[in-house]
C-alpha cells in the first residue's frame, strides 16, 4: 500500500525519486501511488529502455496512459510523446518501445461503464479558451470525472476554487504554485475531496489534470 488513503493531500516531486525495476526486464517505474505489487490501483511514473517489452496483460478496470518521452508501442500502434490514452476495462496489450519511452501510468481506476477507448495526439489538438488566460485541451470525461490539460500563461493568477471529487496534477513544464507550495515539471499532486486552493504561476507552465474522481467518503 502506497498513498492510498484519499483524504490526504500527497505531492511527488517524481524527478527526485529513484527509478525501481518492474518484473519486465528494461521496464522501470516510479510508484506514486499503489494498492499492491502487481495489481489493483496504481499510479506510476513508467521508463522503457530502447527495444523493452511487457508481456500481454489485461486491463480489468482500465489503463490510462499519457506519454512523456519518447515513443510508447502495443499492436495497435506507435504513440509518440504527448500522446494520451485510455484503454477501457476488460481491454488486454502487449506493449514495448523500440526507441524507449516515458509515461505517466494509472491503472485500475476506470468506472465499469467508462468503456471509451482514447487515443489523442495533444501535440497536434487545438487549445481552447479557458477561465482568464488558461487554454485548455479536453482529453476525457466520464459522468463526474474530467481529464485535460491546461496551459498557464506566464504570471495568471486563477480563481480560489474546491474540488468536489478531488483533484490530481502532473506538471508538464513550467511551474505550478499555490498557497501550499512551488511544484516543478514532474511533480505529481494529489488533492482530496473538497480541497481547496489558491493557484498561480509565475512562468508559463502546462499541467495535466483529473478532477471529479476521487473517493468523496474519504473525506
Amino acid at each position: 500500500m502506497l498513498n492510498m488513503d484519499f483524504s490526504k493531500k500527497v505531492v511527488v516531486r517524481t524527478t527526485e525519486e529513484d527509478w525501481v525495476p518492474s518484473p519486465a526486464g528494461g521496464v522501470l517505474r516510479k510508484p506514486l501511488a499503489r494498492e499492491e505489487a502487481e495489481r489493483g490501483h496504481a499510479t506510476s511514473v513508467v521508463r522503457y529502455e530502447p527495444g523493452a517489452s511487457f508481456q500481454r496483460h489485461e486491463h480489468p478496470l482500465g489503463e490510462e496512459i499519457l506519454v512523456l518521452e519518447g515513443v510508447f508501442s502495443d499492436e495497435t500502434g506507435d504513440y509518440p510523446a504527448g500522446t494520451y490514452l485510455r484503454n477501457p476495462p476488460g481491454s488486454g496489450h502487449a506493449p514495448f518501445s523500440k526507441e524507449g519511452c516515458t509515461l505517466l501510468v494509472k491503472l485500475h481506476q476506470f468506472d465499469e461503464r467508462d468503456r471509451s477507448t482514447v487515443r489523442i495526439d495533444t501535440r497536434n489538438t487545438p487549445w481552447l479558451p479557458g477561465i482568464g488566460g488558461l487554454e485548455v485541451m479536453p482529453l476525457h470525461e466520464f459522468e463526474h470525472e474530467h481529464v485535460a490539460l491546461v496551459k498557464w500563461p506566464a504570471k495568471e493568477v486563477f480563481q480560489p476554487h474546491r474540488h468536489f471529487g478531488g483533484e490530481e496534477i502532473f506538471v508538464l513544464s513550467g511551474e505550478f504554485c499555490d498557497e501550499h507550495g512551488r511544484y516543478p515539471a514532474g511533480t505529481w499532486i494529489r488533492s482530496p475531496h473538497m480541497s481547496q486552493h489558491h493557484p498561480f504561476v509565475d512562468e508559463e507552465t502546462i499541467i495535466w489534470v483529473k478532477t471529479g474522481h476521487l473517493p468523496i467518503e474519504a473525506h
